[in-house]
């Protein structure tokens, strides 16, 4: 999380002021951006052991290696826990360590790409000079969560105590999983709508083309993306698919109303995370909230509010796309490259809210839990969710080439899906390709995963 601000500001008492603040995201299409983050974990190449925050090979390291490029550090209570630059883009950490690029706002897809890419040289080139590796999956294959590390992180030590309450798998997600998505704008509410519906209703289709994350504890775990499926038993009161999205009246005010029932699980202020865990905001707006009484929330309060709820399509002023495990360099760029020909284009927009239009509340419920499972290969209406796949991609690299957003050689953006064609017309996930692998040539080890999927 960059800097923070606690100057004193208005309080909010007004559910109104909440929902400007969500509309307040609309922009006229010619300023719609990109915004990529993805995570990657780093480790020790000699022994693959993941990076504490100290120490001569520690994430400290790693992040003042990468100021030479011009990053400025972040500070909580002394420690560097985040990297910004001007143009809106930041290096922060996760609970365990994983490392995370928050790309600026960007144009095209061919900008996106270029960032990527100039991020993962920095970072590998301070890397190699600690003997240490990264690479992108969205679960670690090798080492027991309870031997991960913890970062230095007030937010993390409140979540780190409160998710064993809510589920079994809480903590995994924070200290185990990497992830890459998309942070994509809209120009009116309606139009908010139609992405997010398309968003949840598709969010499968990219868990299962990205599936990445069959190993735990360097043996398979029973799902192609256990990262997907750990969301599941995270927390009820933060996660899932949202069914209130797909009724009539759904906007900007009935997602105020659901992340005001989110619980809380602090407040930021002077410097010092506050545990309000489990506790209600509509009690902050009262000033009746047992953690901060007599006090009231800014709307840097409810900037954070926003963020600790964790559904598979998420609304700031702008909607992020988190179904995707993280993976190599080149599936990087595909994700935003999926997701904004589906919705960037308005033939496609109309095209991929067609398809789903007549999907059930079941069926959304049926794939979300058994995609993490069998990804591409889960049955839906009499075929396979691969069927629908190809569909879906074909819809999103015909929505790329009209937006004709060329780069040199390049006409368009529609190269940046090839890594998915080729998953979707084989029928196999990047997950079943490492299976193989570790029936084959790695002789039921996970330890050369560290060598073959790093960046």
């Amino acid at each position: 999380m960059p800097a923070r601000k606690t100057e004193r500001a208005e309080p909010i008492t007004d559910k109104r002021v909440l929902v400007e603040y969500l509309e307040s995201g609309c922009k006229p299409r010619e300023k719609w951006l990109i915004g990529t983050e993805h995570e990657k974990f780093a480790y020790t190449l000699d022994d693959l052991r993941p990076l504490d925050y100290e120490g001569e090979r520690g994430i400290r390291a790693i992040l003042q290696g990468l100021t030479r490029f011009g990053w400025k550090p972040v500070l909580e209570k002394g420690n560097v826990i985040a990297l910004i630059k001007e143009d809106g883009s930041s290096v922060t950490l996760e609970p365990a360590g994983q490392v995370e690029l928050s790309g600026a706002p960007l144009s095209n897809l061919h900008q996106t790409c270029r960032e990527v890419n100039e991020h993962l040289d920095q970072v590998k080139a301070v890397a190699a000079e600690m003997n240490v590796g990264l690479m992108g999956l969205g679960y670690n294959p090798k080492w027991p969560r309870a031997t991960m590390p913890w970062m230095p992180k007030g937010r993390y030590a409140i979540m780190r105590r409160y998710m064993p309450t809510r589920g079994t798998l809480g903590l995994d997600m924070m200290q185990s999983t990497c992830t890459v998505q998309v942070n994509l704008d809209f120009d009116s509410e309606a139009t908010m709508i139609r992405m997010f519906r398309i968003g949840l209703a598709l969010q499968p289709i990219a868990t299962a083309l990205w599936a990445n994350s069959p190993f735990k504890e360097g043996k398979p775990n029973g799902f192609l993306s256990y990262r997907s499926h750990i969301w599941t038993d995270t927390d009820p009161d933060r996660c899932g698919t949202l069914p209130f999205v797909f009724e009539e009246g759904f906007g900007f005010e009935r997602y105020v109303d659901y992340l005001l029932d989110v619980p809380m699980y602090f407040v930021y202020r002077d410097g010092i995370y506050i545990d309000a865990a489990g506790q209600s905001f509509r009690d902050f707006m009262k000033g009746k909230l047992p953690a901060f009484p007599g006090e009231y929330p800014t709307m840097a309060d409810w900037q954070d509010q926003t963020t600790v709820a964790f559904p598979e399509v998420r609304l700031k002023r702008y909607l992020e796309m988190r179904g995707a495990d993280g993976g190599p360099w080149s599936r990087l760029c595909a994700l935003p490259a999926f997701w904004v020909g589906l919705l960037y284009d308005d033939e496609a927009r109309r095209a991929a809210a067609d398809l789903i239009a007549d999907w059930t509340a079941e069926e959304h419920a049926m794939l979300r839990r058994d995609v993490p499972r069998l990804a591409l290969n889960t049955p839906f209406r009499g075929g396979l969710l691969n069927d629908v796949a190809r569909q879906v991609l074909a819809i999103s690299r015909a929505g790329l080439i009209r937006r004709a957003a060329a780069d040199g050689a390049d006409a368009n953006e529609a190269s940046f899906l090839l890594p998915l064609f080729l998953i979707a017309e084989a029928g196999v996930t990047p997950a079943e390709e490492m299976l193989a692998a570790y029936k084959g040539r790695w002789k039921g080890s996970v330890d050369p995963i560290f060598a073959e999927c790093a960046y």
